[in-house]
């Protein structure tokens, strides 16, 4: 059986150090006060709103259904000097990977030297080939990025950290993050007055000093909005909460309209020069004259604008080729290539299967890998081997075979465990972490991040979407 790292506890069961005053403090919380803490938690959230589409998924009235996104009480914490070196290596990461993003727009040196595949960046459906040669404020084109980060024992008992995967084109998520902090704090504040936890309650402020920071060049007081698809979308509550801590415009496409090579948004006392646009709509949808001429969820001309450099969007278009997972693989040699350093965050061991003998490996283990989609997310689209049946192995291997580019596999890494408040009681669970690193005229990452747990015993999908569960993430100051 796969080792687990336990986040709490050391083997022989010994609390880890900087879980001790939270384990004391645990010890003495009656199980019914916990389950009342808990019940008041999902009141609150759900009187505020703070749900989460499940696309595909019905209520009996055939309508699409809206849930809350379970809440553990139980915080992850990490250690002072733990959280230093994931710092240091999210900072070394997001920089390369935004090196990458502007080399394969302008001079494509890294394809040139064979580093990273010519065709797997000119043919992948991520690239756009409008944005070659456009220059943007600081070079940077993923201005706010989700890096996944797991931890897996090692034999000594140990444990190591790995990025699991980037996401640099709308990443979500921090709403939850903040959400859940204010929750702890108005349930147990009791806990802040006894441990020294990092804050993070700055984190809006962060974000518009970014946004604001790569506004044009000859914009001294940047007009900056949320662009949202609407309210169906599934992280719609995370765009108008966004937009209201900024103190900034929610807007839709119909909002936005282009006129004499500028972006303006209807307001109530006329049009009004918009400069910075964070947007949470997909490249396809932002410009129906450049894109997909059937969305309405974009701005009609807003690419020539963007080309002549007289709007900023966050994240830039383009930025998916760079989070596709058929390029992660090759991060480790972005750093080196443009830092001329070696990576401080390990990758997962991947295997491509549009390599020969990759596949064929693949398709021998298939019962112990995990495999994905390259451009899959939420946990769709992906076979974890252990947990699947021998038909589903099947079924799986025949879309492989059928279309082997579009996959990768990695071997099934046992997720670190944290204790869990679960209806049977406290139990450990698998997580994740989702850090967010703000790009502008500094790299920024407020402390911790949001972390996500599986609530099902034993499942290693971590996903909101497959029934996932959050948890407020402490970083212990020094």
């Amino acid at each position: 059986m796969t080792p687990t790292f336990d986040e709490m506890l050391a083997s022989a069961g010994a609390v880890r150090p900087h879980y001790g005053g939270f384990d004391r403090w645990l010890q003495r919380q009656p199980p019914e006060q916990m389950a009342a803490r808990r019940a008041e938690a999902e009141m609150i959230f759900r009187r505020v709103g703070i749900t989460f589409a499940i696309y595909g998924a019905k209520d009996e009235d055939g309508a699409g259904t809206e849930r809350l996104i379970p809440f553990d009480l139980i915080p992850r914490i990490i250690p002072s000097d733990e959280w230093l070196r994931m710092q240091q290596g999210l900072a070394q990461r997001v920089a390369a990977l935004n090196r990458f993003l502007h080399d394969v727009y302008h001079g494509q040196e890294i394809l040139k030297a064979g580093i990273v595949p010519a065709e797997q960046v000119l043919n992948n459906s991520q690239f756009r080939p409008e944005m070659m040669g456009v220059d943007l404020p600081g070079q940077i084109y993923s201005h706010i990025s989700g890096i996944d980060i797991v931890r897996a024992a090692q034999p000594d008992g140990s444990g190591t950290y790995y990025v699991l995967e980037d996401n640099l084109r709308v990443p979500s998520g921090v709403s939850y993050m903040l959400e859940n902090r204010k929750m702890m704090m108005r349930l147990f504040p009791e806990l802040f007055a006894q441990h020294r936890v990092a804050p993070v309650a700055h984190y809006p402020d962060l974000l518009l000093e970014t946004l604001r920071a790569v506004a044009p060049p000859s914009v001294n007081e940047p007009t900056v909005v949320v662009l949202t698809p609407g309210m169906y979308n599934s992280a719609y509550f995370e765009h108008a909460f966004l937009a209201q801590q900024m103190g900034i415009e929610l807007v839709e496409g119909q909002d936005l309209f282009v006129k004499d090579h500028f972006v303006y948004m209807r307001t109530t006392l006329g049009p009004r020069r918009v400069d910075v646009i964070y947007r949470r709509v997909d490249d396809d949808f932002l410009d129906p004259k450049a894109f997909r001429a059937d969305s309405t969820l974009g701005c009609a001309g807003l690419l020539d604008v963007y080309r002549k450099g007289n709007i900023s969007l966050c994240n830039a278009i383009g930025t998916g080729v760079a989070d596709d997972k058929s390029i992660y693989p090759y991060v480790p040699k972005m750093i080196e290539f443009y830092l001329g350093e070696k990576p401080i965050l390990e990758n997962v061991p991947t295997y491509l299967c549009r390599e020969s003998d990759d596949l064929k490996y693949v398709l021998a283990h298939l019962g112990e890998l995990v495999v994905k989609e390259v451009h899959g997310a939420g946990g769709y689209g992906m076979l974890v081997g252990p947990a699947s049946t021998r038909a589903e192995i099947e079924a799986f291997r025949l879309q492989l075979l059928a279309r082997p580019s579009n996959y990768i596999a990695q071997p099934t890494l046992a997720l670190s465990t944290t204790p869990t408040f679960v209806e049977a009681g406290i139990a450990p669970r698998h997580i994740d972490l989702r850090p967010f690193v703000l790009s502008g005229k500094s790299v920024q990452t407020v402390p911790g991040g949001l972390t996500r747990v599986a609530l099902k015993e034993g499942s290693l999908v971590v996903n909101s979407s497959q029934g996932g569960g959050t948890k407020d993430t402490w970083v212990l100051e020094a």
